[in-house]
């Protein structure tokens, strides 16, 4: 069937635009979209009007453009359908203003060289070296995904057991033994008791909640922990030191806490602490207790370390804490909600898929230095 409609008061047959659909939500999710390009946006509009049977010269007037472009892309659409709307042509659109070898010789000199007295380059610094605009630098450096400005901090253990000790730990979360919890013990020391020197104020619309970038220190407190890896219970409590002596009190709360017909797995960094003479006597009076050491530099393989972050991130970091009191109460009421509810983090890298991310670090840490 043909479409007959007027166009600048003359009968003259159009091409019909009839869309699906989808093509329609399509074209009016360009239209909607904020970072869609206006281009597309343009020639979305013309079709859009077009099957709601505008004529091609009203439509014209209505988006500002000549009858001709109405025409050219309602020819296109009827060709290729919407995929045709974000396409250019070979020739047509902006030139090239930069050459690739110049593209090139500013990511080599970004990640080969450095400005004078400065650690890395800015988009201004390298605009000025490069004699080109900080736009087109930024530009260049999206494209090829660089980032001079951001570091990311990094330890590879030199552990000389490291493979055995990352084997004992890993194979303890994935294949733990019968008739045995285990359980990531840390402590968490020096947690401060910080008081705002003023009152914040609270989140509201368009706005952030606010704290005083300055506090006052109200003391400190140590935060021992264990972590049951199979229900995600944490049982912690509070002592003023961090030294063999509370630790010897935290592992005796730990054999009160636990049945006394189940061996206890104990997942613990190379702090000196759990390695005190008077700790491994202990130890010797009470072999259910079973000590694995994570290799040097290597906390991530603790996962009660994951779980700090959790409590650092909800309770501490932006609490306000008159005295140790405070902060011991909200340390104790978050382990008392965490319980409730506990979710264990799930552990699923194996040793041989580490152990190939450690290799190729290395390897490029050779090559690089």
């Amino acid at each position: 069937m043909i479409h007959i409609v007027y166009d600048g008061g003359m009968l003259k047959p159009a091409s019909p635009i009839n869309l699906s659909d989808d093509q329609r939500q399509t074209l009016q999710a360009w239209v909607r979209a904020a970072n869609t390009p206006q281009a597309v946006v343009l020639r979305s509009r013309i079709i859009l009007l077009a099957a709601e049977g505008e004529t091609n010269r009203a439509i014209a007037a209505r988006l500002s453009v000549s009858r001709q472009t109405v025409i050219v892309w309602r020819a296109r659409f009827a060709e290729a359908g919407p995929a045709v709307l974000t396409t250019i042509r070979p020739g047509r659109g902006r030139k090239r203003r930069i050459s690739a070898t110049r593209v090139e010789g500013i990511v080599q000199a970004t990640l080969q060289t450095k400005p004078p007295a400065a650690t890395h380059w800015s988009c201004r610094t390298m605009a000025r070296a490069q004699g080109v605009s900080p736009a087109t630098v930024q530009r260049i450096w999206d494209a090829h995904g660089l980032q001079p400005h951001r570091t990311k901090s990094f330890k590879l253990s030199t552990d000389p057991r490291f493979t055995e000790k990352l084997t004992d730990v890993v194979g303890l979360y994935l294949n733990p033994p019968d008739k045995a919890i285990v359980l990531c013990v840390d402590e968490k020391s020096q947690i401060q008791a910080l008081d705002r020197s003023q009152p914040g104020l609270p989140m509201k619309r368009s706005r952030a909640a606010t704290m005083t970038h300055d506090y006052k220190r109200n003391g400190t407190t140590t935060l021992f922990a264990a972590l049951d890896v199979l229900q995600g219970k944490v049982f912690g409590t509070c002592l003023p030191r961090h030294r063999h002596q509370e630790f010897l009190h935290f592992l005796r709360q730990l054999d009160r806490e636990f049945g006394a017909d189940l061996d206890l797995h104990l997942v613990l960094d190379n702090y000196g602490t759990h390695k005190h003479a008077a700790v491994k006597a202990w130890l010797e009076k009470h072999p259910r207790f079973k000590l694995h050491f994570t290799p040097t530099s290597a906390s991530w393989l603790n996962l009660v370390e994951r779980w700090f972050r959790e409590i650092t991130e909800k309770r501490i970091r932006r609490g306000v804490f008159h005295s140790v009191t405070d902060l011991i109460a909200a340390i104790e009421e978050y382990l008392l909600v965490n319980n409730e509810n506990p979710k264990p983090f799930v552990w699923t890298a194996s040793v041989d898929s580490i152990l190939e991310k450690v290799n190729k670090c290395k390897a490029i840490l050779e090559t690089v230095h």
